[in-house]
């Protein structure tokens, strides 16, 4: 995905020894890496990730953390400088999304029932559809599911939703347009306890995230319910907007995990690698499609291989 990167580290002659890892390549014997044969190079990486949409912060911390690995140790002639730098780049963004994965079916297997999750994020980036991507795998698992249509904002959103519990053969609880989203919360999860059912999954409205109106609307939402988990639904293609939003989120009504969608048409990657870092929330899983078989468990060494696959060609 790091198509930019491709320029610094590609071109590799047919002939030439690639290092597996940085453990292969550096060691005690060789030449040595003083600091300023990484300088130009980490300039150039620092450009790449920028336009991968990488947060600056993140880069920093990526560079620190190759010049961590390298300065000050030798490499076997054999290989390329580029060659080492790109492997300790590779550890230095495994280390930063590492950690970052979230069990999702292990918690609602573990907790008691029903497990209200409330989902938020602005509109256009796939929430609801999300949300049904969920239902389909949960039912999947033998767990039963009920929809709370709370994005009463818009009628559309009403429509979309009820479309998918027919779909998925799976309650959806609604009011009529402009109702009291909340009220539509409560309802759904009063409804799961009458019917024992296991999941309750929240659609919420998705207006720009500066919107105050809406954040008070998420914020009765959570107080009415208390939900057990709040995921952030952000699109991958936003770059930083996605994690300007996740951050705002965060901050006003308080997130858990992470979705992210239309990762499969995601030229760049730098909005997991983002998010994973400057808000300190696991991602759960990643949407790879339109059907709604087209979601995974996000797997940091899969997003790794992923983001450098073009790079490595």
């Amino acid at each position: 995905m790091f198509d930019s990167l491709k320029r610094i580290f590609g071109g590799r002659p047919k002939e030439a020894v690639a290092p597996i890892n940085l453990e292969d390549a550096v060691g005690d014997s060789g030449k040595k890496i003083a600091e300023n044969d990484l300088d130009e190079m980490l300039w150039n990486v620092e450009l790449g990730l920028l336009e991968a949409d990488v947060a600056l912060p993140v880069i920093e911390e990526i560079k620190a953390q190759v010049r961590a690995d390298l300065v000050g140790k030798r490499f076997d002639k054999k290989y390329r400088l580029e060659d080492i730098v790109l492997l300790a780049l590779r550890d230095a963004v495994m280390k930063t999304l590492e950690g970052s994965a979230f069990d999702f079916d292990g918690y609602i297997a573990k907790h008691e029932k029903p497990v209200v999750v409330m989902f938020v994020g602005i509109n256009g980036t796939g929430k609801t559809t999300a949300i049904a991507k969920l239902v389909n795998r949960l039912q999947k698992s033998g767990t039963t599911t009920v929809l709370a249509a709370s994005d009463t904002f818009r009628a559309g959103a009403i429509e979309q939703i009820s479309i998918h519990a027919d779909n998925l053969n799976t309650k959806v609880i609604k009011h009529q347009s402009g109702a009291d989203p909340a009220a539509v919360a409560y309802d759904a999860v009063d409804h799961a306890k009458a019917r024992k059912r296991d999941v309750v999954l929240v659609d919420t409205a998705g207006r720009m995230q500066t919107n105050s109106n809406l954040m008070d609307e998420m914020k009765k939402i959570k107080r009415v319910v208390k939900p057990h988990l709040t995921i952030f639904v952000g699109d991958s293609l936003a770059g930083n907007d996605a994690i300007e939003q996740a951050i705002t989120f965060d901050k006003e009504i308080g997130i858990d995990a992470v979705i992210l969608t239309k990762i499969d048409a995601d030229a760049k990657g730098g909005a997991a690698l983002s998010i994973a870092y400057t808000i300190k929330k696991p991602i759960a899983f990643l949407s790879t499609g339109q059907g709604y078989e087209d979601i995974i468990r996000y797997d940091p060494a899969w997003m790794v291989e992923r983001l450098f696959s073009d790079v490595e060609a």
